[in-house]
């Protein structure tokens, strides 16, 4: 057994167990961001790690589709990252999502209003190394170029939402904000995608590494599953059950080869 499996949290150990000992009872969320991939310093700057997506296929065969995505990101920006593979997905905290890797993207929710949009645009554009990012039913400004803007711009959003009294939420994460629709998160995605097919009946598993990652974990842990966080700039290592996302990708890569080795004849866990 490598050292990813050795000395690690009562959490993931169970966790560990859980897949190894029955595969096909078991489903994986994954976040993306500080989660699968580094964070940069813009959204289009991450970098896919060698092997990631090959990893995630093997997985997704050897539990019968039961991995999926859940992001603050659009599902298509998540596709050309892990491109040419598709996953079931929820994107923009769940606002949006794919029921199945052959499935059509579905916006659960409306249109964030223009004026929201135009206004986010405007302050990216009079503040050098902000960068306003919309994604149809939400929205992201990202400051991690600029941290001396972050009171500037929560002022301005706060504004802005005060127009739309209760339709928007505000959510702080690592260097940005989020305006996402009343009534979701990442947690509702957990449950939508636990409902389907491929997962229903499933312990869920979710890896994620930021406070948008907390509903899921709730909602995951309600349904008698698991949460494991990863450190970075919201967990520290002493809460973390993963030092960061090379590490998650090491415990991945572990489990879909141990997975593998169950399935030769004479081999055993």
């Amino acid at each position: 057994m490598s050292d990813t499996m050795q000395s690690i949290r009562p959490t993931l150990r169970a966790s560990t167990s859980s897949i190894l000992a029955n595969p096909r009872g078991a489903a994986l969320f994954l976040d993306v961001d500080g989660t699968l991939l580094d964070l940069a310093a813009t959204p289009k700057s991450v970098r896919v790690p060698n092997g990631l997506v090959g990893v995630l296929q093997r997985l997704s065969l050897m539990l019968d589709g039961a991995v999926a995505i859940i992001t603050g990101r659009l599902i298509s920006d998540i596709d050309l990252l892990l491109q040419p593979l598709k996953l079931a997905a929820s994107g923009v905290h769940g606002a949006e999502i794919r029921t199945s890797p052959t499935g059509e993207i579905e916006r659960v929710t409306a249109m964030l209003p223009a004026d929201v949009v135009q206004e986010m645009r405007k302050l990216a554009l009079d503040i050098p190394g902000v960068i306003a990012e919309p994604k149809g039913s939400g929205l992201a400004v990202h400051y991690r170029l600029a941290p001396q803007a972050e009171g500037v711009i929560l002022a301005a959003l706060a504004a802005a939402l005060e127009r739309h009294k209760g339709a928007f939420e505000l959510l702080a994460g690592k260097r940005l904000f989020e305006v996402l629709p009343s009534g979701h998160s990442k947690g509702t995605a957990l449950a939508a995608l636990s409902a389907l097919p491929a997962f229903r009946g499933r312990t869920p598993i979710m890896i994620g590494d930021d406070v948008g990652d907390e509903a899921a974990f709730a909602v995951a842990e309600g349904m008698g599953g698991f949460a494991l966080r990863v450190a970075g700039e919201y967990y520290r290592d002493t809460d973390s059950d993963f030092a960061g996302p090379r590490a998650v990708l090491d415990w991945l890569d572990e489990i879909a080869r141990k997975l593998g080795q169950a399935e030769k004849p004479g081999l055993h866990l």
